[in-house]
Order: C-alpha cells, then sequence, then structure tokens
C-alpha cells in the first residue's frame, strides 16, 4: 500500500481530465524511456535500483563507521556541496529534533558556499570540540568542498597530530581523482560515488546515508521506504501510479503558461526538503530553454510576505502542497480568562488543527486567486514516510524531464560559471579564457 497519496481536486478549474488524458501516452513512453534506460543521460540511472541491491555487510559498514565517528566525536563535519550534501541535510533536518539532545553527535555541513565568515566562525567553533570529517567529492578538485577539506584538515592535523586520518572519511570515486589519491596514501576510511549516479540523485548511497547514520537516524528503515516506492512506482505506466500522474500533471500545467512550480510546506523541518527538491528539478529539467522554475515557500510564515504575490501577482505558477497529516508532537490551545488575544473560540484545539485549517483557507484562497494547487500527502515525518517521498520524487524527476525532451540527467549549465571563475582567479589552462573575459570587463 502506498504511503503517499496525490490530490489533484484543485486543478480541476485550470486542467481539464481530457488534457491529463491526452498527454497521457507521452508520459507513459517517457516512463519506459527511463525505466527501460534508452533515453538521454542512461548511464547515470544506477540509482533507480540501487537500494534494493545493498548486502547487510554493505549496510552495516556505513552504520559500524557512523558509530566509530560517533564515539570520537562531538561533531562530524561534512564537506560536499550541492547533491553531496543536500539530501543527507533534507533527510536530518526533517527526522532529528529541532533541538539536539546532550550526549548526540552534532552533524555540520561545510563546503557548500564560499563564505569566508561561516567557514571562519566554524573552524573557531571546533577549535575546542573534537571533531572528525565526512568529505564528499568524485574529484576532490570541486572548488567549494575542495577549499573547505584543506582548511578543515588543517584544524584536524594541528588538534591530533599524526593521527589526524583515523578521524577522515573520504566518499569518493573508486579508483581516480585526487581525493581518492589522497585517501590511499593517507589512509583515510573510504565509501565509493557510484558512477552511474548522479549527485542529486545520490542521498541513497554511502553520500547521504553516512551522514544520516552518523546523526542517529535508523539507514534500514529509510532504505525500507525508497524500497516501497520502487516497487510501487517503477511498474506501472499508466496515470494510476502517482510518479507518472504527478509527473503529466505538472506538464500540463506548465504547458498551459504555468512556468513556476513552488513547493509548499506548513512544517519548518521539512525546509531542506525544497531545497533538496529544487536541485533535483532545477538542474535536472531547466536546460534547452525548457523547465518549471522550481520556487518553494515556508508556509505560514511566507504568507505573510510572498503570500501576497500568490495571492495577486502574475498568473505563471502552481503550488505543490507537501502535507504531513500527523506532526511528531502537538500542543492545546487553553482557555484564558483574560482573553485579551481573542483566542478563547480556539479552547481545546490543538495547533496542528489551526494549521490545517491555515492549509485548507490558503488553498482555496489561492485556486479563487488563480492559482492551481496540488497535494501530496504522508502520514507522518519518519524514516520510512520520508525515504518514500524522496524517491517518488526522483522517480516523477526523471519521468517528467522525457516528456519534456531533454536529459534529466546531465547538468552543462553548471559548468559556465566555474570555468569563467576559474579564468577570474588564475587557474593554469584558463589563460585565453581570461584575456576574453578581461575584454568584457573593460
Amino acid at each position: 500500500m502506498s504511503k503517499l497519496k496525490l490530490d489533484l481536486k484543485c486543478i480541476n478549474n485550470f486542467v481539464k481530465d481530457s488534457e491529463i488524458k491526452a498527454l497521457a501516452p507521452v508520459a507513459k513512453t517517457a516512463f519506459h524511456t527511463l525505466m527501460e534506460k534508452t533515453g538521454a543521460g542512461n548511464d547515470f540511472l544506477g540509482w533507480i535500483d540501487f537500494a534494493s541491491k545493498y548486502t547487510e555487510a554493505e549496510i552495516n559498514d556505513i552504520v559500524n563507521t557512523a558509530n566509530d565517528l560517533a564515539s570520537k566525536a562531538k561533531v562530524l563535519v561534512v564537506i560536499g556541496i550541492g547533491g553531496s550534501y543536500l539530501g543527507a541535510k533534507a533527510v536530518i533536518s526533517a527526522l532529528k529534533p529541532y533541538y539536539k539532545k546532550d550526549g548526540e553527535l552534532e552533524v555540520i555541513f561545510v563546503g557548500n558556499s564560499l563564505s569566508s565568515t561561516y567557514i571562519k566562525e566554524t573552524l573557531d567553533y571546533l577549535e575546542d570540540k573534537d571533531f572528525c570529517i565526512n568529505v564528499i567529492s568524485k574529484s576532490g578538485t570541486t572548488t567549494e568542498p575542495a577549499i573547505a577539506f584543506r582548511l578543515f584538515k588543517e584544524l584536524l592535523i594541528k588538534k591530533y597530530g599524526k593521527n589526524y586520518a583515523s578521524r577522515i572519511v573520504a566518499t569518493t570515486d573508486k579508483a581516480r581523482g585526487a581525493l581518492r589519491q589522497e585517501a590511499n596514501e593517507a589512509g583515510y576510511k573510504t565509501f565509493i560515488v557510484p558512477d552511474d549516479i548522479g549527485g542529486r540523485y545520490s542521498f541513497l548511497t554511502p553520500v547521504g546515508l553516512l551522514p544520516i547514520a552518523a546523526s542517529g537516524i535508523d539507514i534500514k528503515a529509510l532504505l525500507k521506504g525508497i524500497n516501497l516506492a520502487y516497487n510501487d512506482l517503477t511498474k506501472d505506466d499508466s496515470l494510476n501510479n502517482q510518479a507518472v500522474l504527478y509527473a503529466t500533471a505538472r506538464n500540463v500545467l506548465y504547458r498551459k503558461g504555468k512556468v513556476i512550480e513552488a513547493l509548499v510546506t506548513y512544517e519548518p523541518k521539512v525546509k531542506y526538503l525544497s531545497e533538496w527538491w529544487k536541485q533535483l528539478y532545477g538542474e535536472s529539467e531547466g536546460k534547452d530553454g525548457k523547465g518549471l522554475y522550481p520556487a518553494s515557500v515556508v508556509y505560514s510564515t511566507d504568507l505573510h510576505s510572498i503570500g501576497q504575490f500568490f495571492q495577486e501577482g502574475t498568473r505563471t505558477m502552481f503550488e505543490t502542497i507537501v502535507n504531513i497529516v500527523n506532526p511528531d508532537a502537538n500542543v492545546i490551545v487553553n482557555h484564558d480568562d483574560a482573553n485579551l488575544d481573542g483566542l478563547n473560540y480556539l479552547e481545546g484545539r490543538d495547533v496542528n488543527y489551526v494549521k490545517d485549517m491555515a492549509t485548507l483557507g490558503t488553498k482555496l484562497a489561492h485556486v479563487s486567486g488563480g492559482v492551481p494547487n496540488i497535494v501530496i500527502s504522508i502520514d507522518k515525518l519518519d524514516e520510512e514516510n520520508f525515504g518514500y517521498l524522496l524517491y517518488f520524487f526522483m522517480i516523477s524527476c526523471g519521468i517528467s524531464g522525457y516528456i519534456l525532451g531533454i536529459n534529466p540527467f546531465n547538468q552543462p549549465g553548471v559548468e559556465a560559471y566555474k570555468k569563467n571563475m576559474f579564468a577570474l582567479l588564475g587557474k593554469p589552462g584558463y589563460e585565453e579564457l581570461a584575456k576574453e573575459l578581461a575584454k568584457q570587463l573593460d
């Protein structure tokens, strides 16, 4: 039985059922292109069944390594950018309590920006703390994580001397690259980044599972949810498959001029799901002059800002709500004799009920204002449900990309800024481009 419910009732005013059915044959072809690995980017589809192939020994290796890191350190510094950190960050943020309990390993993420302030303050924070590093990079030369690794390794050596290597785990290429060479020479514990899985699809590999396990989350339950989704969503090519239906619906809306999709949540813990989702869909679909622009909001906070635009701004967007039916915890609004805030009408109600009514009221207002709404519901935030949700988005993204007629598994545009940056920094081999850029800047 599916752990996810897809509700399209609130797009009925904008999309006819006949329009969904008319695109179904295209979606069916896209589904088979993905599952049979016959389309562009088919050498990066290892993620589809990766979770189903884990051996008990492989899972135990990840868990045991995570436990070893937790026994040595108070803080695990995870160094990576893009898919090398967003999946793990999304899972940890969603499934761990807002406030860390005493004695729990703290997992922090660096190497995902070029903020000198953040790097320096994090180095200062670690000065008097035991820490370990999980550096994640296929090449070992990507600028942001490479700078961070050099700086944090320097602090590790300063604190622990020649024993520093036992505090580093490298997740990298199996055979080549700068980080693989360094790991072999220094004796770091290593895990492999599979050749056939791109970064934004990699959270279900050791790229994501090691930091997730180190945080104390049950990765076996997470993998169970992923595998449930794999069994549910990779067999049926019809609109009865919720991944096919979601991919179809969003493409129909796109063809009708709704070019922005905003992922909506009312639970701040799920904010980094939105960040991972934006990379997944933006990097997969944004090419060849095509693609929905992936945005995100956290309600009700953003209802007091972006909500105005959604209600009365340009009619170019639709919302996809991720609804968590049952919260981890709840509180009751009690009676107050003075009732100066006028809230006694909510006496005895729980805050989740208030959230549900805010969700319903906002949905009705936005739909009446010209903004279609798709609702994706899971029962609760736990490992199985969240793993299912993440895999649902991954499968849907692949299908949607092929409906668009693009390669969902490359990212040629990402390289453009890197070449310019290297030239401007004076990296060897970029001299001619540096001259061209200098002319543009004159």
